[in-house]
């Protein structure tokens, strides 16, 4: 980031805190205002974060950027550069939301009822002290924000449920005053209002719930980099904190410590798990010259290495801001109802306003025309609005989650109906993700005792390799022989005295150290390496010599699910792509078992979200599907990101659809039902614009007094309950169990 006392630049980027920001439209009032100020050449705002990030010309102040935002109705402050994200506030409370409903409970049932004809209808005194601390306590927000709105010259979503509900309220108490001149009990409007800001509440939740859990991502990356360093200095090793490491120093990585910041190494060599980069079970063996990468984990060997890329210029930081600055990108759908409650609030305003003016210049008659210009507002109060998204989405989730498809939020909905194209990850996503034994080659001992050899030779072992040794030995009931003196030779293998022999496993750089003669077997582990899998030789020492024991070959097995998932997507037709960093020979042989033709191999997390950002580009609607650290790039960076369960919890904080089970074939399933839910979304609104289109001009007119206005609104939530309740019917392809 270039400061802002540095002489030479041109712009300055400056980064800091906006809070009091509660939907879509207040950051665009706020990036409005901040776009305003003279010098200013681009301001953007992640809700998620609360962050806004400005650039401008020099001599822009950071007083006139808080200012700005002031008038706006926000509050700012200075956000430290390249602190971690820190989620606005903490996960969000239930209990407004159910409080306001137990509070409107006893007021829906008589609002449910009234286009049946029954009257269960309470005094009004308790509907009064029922609806009074749900309108003003539980509903105060939507005033304080409505009022923001104003001040900004705009309308919003927040401000057409106070006026609308305030309306409602108002006509209530009107005619609970005056209702002891009458001769019977007048309808009230308190359940209107009640039910109003209960289910707008409930919408709230959600968002600020899907807010938290989108920022989780950010903070689980944080939390792979270590806080510590051990450097170098004057031939002394210490402890450091990361911040105080800088490009150049040397700094060490013992064993199963964390690489702290991008280096290259020069000297030891080790195997690495670096699978938040390539997203493979496997360690990589790492000698002299070769690459480091911050939060990649040191196997058995120390390493000492210069630093290259420290702070955020480390591969970490650059896919941790990656995924925070796609979170941030706004769907133009998510805004819809605000800009159409911009021009609605102030045509019902007009309207409502025309209507008393005009009844009562007619007739003279300013009670009635009173209350046909309240019959306006209320028939036009977004009870209809408020449940058409809420309630599509709870029924919608609640089925997807009956056959593991977690959906985050409605985001996910409003993307997935048009995703035209998949990709996947390989590792753990169209594969199990961890390394088996695929076959057995014998040179001079059987197979039987090859396996033998090797269980025993690794017993202390937790690398995959041997845990795969291991349950090939259980499955065939092989017995467990002693082993003695076992060590672990680092970037080559392992070796241990069994039963008077000495045995090795491990590469072909350790046969060659030992002197074994491999010719025999050369060109079939050249075979089966160019296919992806992974060969460990294994050979025994006795008195006549090192010899050649045989081979074992390792390589990820295909889910039975993959080939059958992809097929899916083909009949909706959605193509599909593979992105893995896995070699181009490991891929093509999965590509090939599934069914997939397009396949990139070799690839970085940022090669993945690039080939992702061309795609959109190029026009294709992208899902992304991975389990890793390394696939939340790609994750965040696409149209829809669905997680695997059974990866990482990054993987699944960025993704907005996790399936609980790692099927693949749940992905059709998931974009399916986020189809539906999608449709009944726009389907309610549709309604609920509808309603308002023929009910508004009725009032306007005197046809609808305030209680068939409010009968004909309770009908309209009735409606649109009823049709996102049709959601409940869905299920998945026959050959998907629940």
């Amino acid at each position: 980031m270039k400061s802002a006392l540095s002489p030479t630049s041109t712009s300055i980027d400056l980064s800091f805190k906006v809070s009091g920001m509660t939907c879509a439209s207040c950051v665009a009032r706020v990036e409005k205002a901040l776009n305003a100020v003279p010098g200013v050449e681009h301001a953007s705002l992640n809700l998620a974060t609360e962050k806004a990030h400005v650039t401008s010309k020099e001599g822009v102040t950071v007083d006139a950027l808080f200012s700005a935002v002031r008038k706006a109705g926000y509050e700012a402050a200075l956000a430290q550069d390249g602190a971690p994200a820190e989620i606005a506030g903490a996960m969000p409370s239930w209990w407004r939301v159910a409080a306001s409903a137990l509070l409107s409970l006893p007021l829906i049932l008589a609002m449910l009822a009234m286009p049946f004809g029954k009257d269960w209808a309470l005094p009004g005194w308790a509907q009064l002290a029922l609806a009074t601390p749900v309108q003003f306590w539980l509903g105060g927000r939507f005033y304080k924000a409505g009022w923001k709105a104003l001040r900004a010259g705009a309308g919003n979503m927040d401000l057409l449920v106070a006026l609308g509900t305030s309306a409602a309220y108002g006509l209530s108490l009107v005619l609970l005053w005056t209702q002891r001149s009458h001769a019977g009990m007048q309808h009230l409007y308190f359940e209107s209002s009640a039910v109003i800001i209960t289910l707008v509440l409930l919408g709230k939740w959600l968002e600020e719930r899907a807010r938290y859990q989108t920022v989780a991502a950010i903070r689980a990356l944080e939390s792979l980099r270590p806080a510590t360093a051990i450097v170098r200095r004057d031939g002394v090793d210490s402890e450091v904190p990361i911040a105080m490491v800088r490009r150049g120093d040397t700094f060490i990585v013992r064993p199963g410590g964390r690489v702290p910041v991008d280096g290259v190494i020069l000297e030891g060599s080790s195997d690495l798990d670096q699978s938040l980069l390539t997203g493979e079970s496997l360690p990589v063996a790492k000698t002299v010259g070769d690459l480091l990468t911050a939060g990649a984990v040191n196997a058995d060997g120390v390493l000492v290495a210069q630093a290259t890329a420290v702070g955020g210029a480390t591969m970490l930081s650059q896919i941790i801001k990656m995924v925070e600055d796609a979170q941030a990108v706004k769907p133009p759908i998510q805004r819809l109802v605000d800009r159409v409650s911009a021009v609605f609030v102030p045509v019902v305003l007009a309207i409502a306003a025309l209507t008393f003016a005009g009844w009562g210049l007619a007739n003279g008659d300013w009670q009635q025309a009173l209350l046909n210009a309240v019959a306006v507002m209320v028939i036009a109060c977004p009870c209809a609005l408020g449940l058409a998204t809420p309630t599509s989405i709870m029924v919608g989730t609640g089925v997807a989650a009956r056959y593991g498809i977690l959906i985050k939020d409605a985001e996910a909905l409003e993307t997935a109906h048009a995703v035209t194209l998949v990709a996947f990850d390989k590792t753990g996503t169209l594969t199990q993700g961890k390394p088996a034994v695929v076959a057995i080659v014998a040179a001079s001992r059987p197979e039987i005792e090859l396996l033998q050899l090797a269980r025993a030779v690794q017993q202390y072992s937790d690398h995959p390799l041997a845990r795969a040794v291991e349950a090939a030995a259980s499955q065939r009931g092989i017995d467990l022989l002693a082993g003695a003196n076992a060590k672990a030779l680092a970037g080559r293998g392992v070796q241990a005295d069994v039963e008077g022999m000495t045995v090795f496993l491990g590469n072909a750089r350790l046969m060659q150290e030992l002197g074994v003669a491999t010719t025999t077997l050369d060109q079939l582990a050249a075979q089966h390496e160019n296919a992806g899998r992974t060969v460990s030789w294994l050979a025994v020492k006795g008195d006549s010599g090192v010899e050649p024991g045989g081979l074992l070959v390792f390589g990820d097995t295909v889910k039975p699910t993959a080939q059958a998932a992809v097929s899916r997507l083909d009949q909706m037709g959605i193509k599909s792509l593979m992105l893995t960093g896995d070699n181009a020979g490991a891929a093509r042989f999965v590509a090939e078992a599934v069914g997939i033709a397009d396949v990139r191999a070799s690839l970085l997390p940022l090669d993945k979200a690039r080939i992702v950002a061309e795609l959109k580009q190029a026009g294709q609607k992208v899902c992304f599907v991975g389990d890793g650290i390394n696939d939340a790039v790609a994750l965040a960076a696409a149209d829809l990101g669905v997680a695997m369960s059974t990866g990482s919890a990054v993987a699944m904080h960025t993704a907005a659809i996790t399936l609980m089970r790692g099927d693949p074939q749940l992905v059709a399933e998931a974009i399916d039902v986020s189809k539906k839910t999608y449709q009944k979304i726009r389907q309610n609104l549709g309604w609920a614009f509808a309603y308002n289109i023929v009910g508004i001009p009725l009032a306007a007119f005197g046809y609808l007094d305030p209680l068939i206005a409010g009968a004909a609104m309770a009908l309209s939530s009735v409606s649109v309950v009823s049709n996102a309740l049709l959601l409940r019917r869905w299920k998945p392809a026959a050959t998907i169990q629940k």
